[in-house]
């Protein structure tokens, strides 16, 4: 297996001084199949019976949710950040490690979604994503993220915790 956080890079100070960034960029450019296939195995053949959809928080969550809804033959919905996205059946705020933000998404239908998303720093997000998509009428029934920040949180959602393919404690 490819050593995936060799292939990374870190950018200091960004987007704000005293952030240490972890650019997925140049693993996605040169490993994209094997990024996925990793985020794949995060959940078993069984699990995935289980999941009806992969649910994307804007934007680079979209990558990896919309390639494991064609790898799984699963359906795709959106999180969207403000503005975005037209017949919006809940809106959520949330907190960042440096800001703050919100996520809207249109209604659900009661089936059973994977929430994906690049990274998890403090789990604000991915928190938001889960509620909102509760709110709206989904069933979460997971969540995935390439990396975790693991040393900036202990994140779970009543008792879920998010599997990662890269953590950093």
């Amino acid at each position: 297996m490819l050593d995936f956080k060799a292939l990374m890079s870190e950018v200091p100070d960004f987007p704000k001084p005293g952030i240490l960034f972890r650019d997925i960029s140049p693993l996605l450019n040169n490993h994209f199949v094997e990024v996925i296939d990793a985020m794949s195995t995060l959940y078993t053949a069984e699990e995935w019976q289980q999941i009806d959809m992969l649910a994307g928080i804007e934007s680079r969550g979209f990558i990896f949710a919309s390639a494991l809804a064609y790898k799984h033959g699963k359906g795709f919905v959106k999180i969207r950040k403000p503005g975005k996205l037209p017949n919006v059946a809940a809106s959520i705020n949330y907190g960042l490690e440096y800001g703050s933000d919100s996520l809207h998404m249109q209604a659900g239908d009661g089936r059973r979604v994977l929430i994906c998303d690049d990274l998890i720093a403090t789990g604000g997000s991915m928190g938001a994503a889960a509620e909102l998509c509760q709110q709206v009428g989904y069933r979460v029934a997971g969540m995935a993220c390439l990396v975790d920040l693991a040393s900036l949180n202990s994140f779970s959602w009543q008792g879920m915790k998010v599997r990662s393919v890269i953590q950093y404690d």
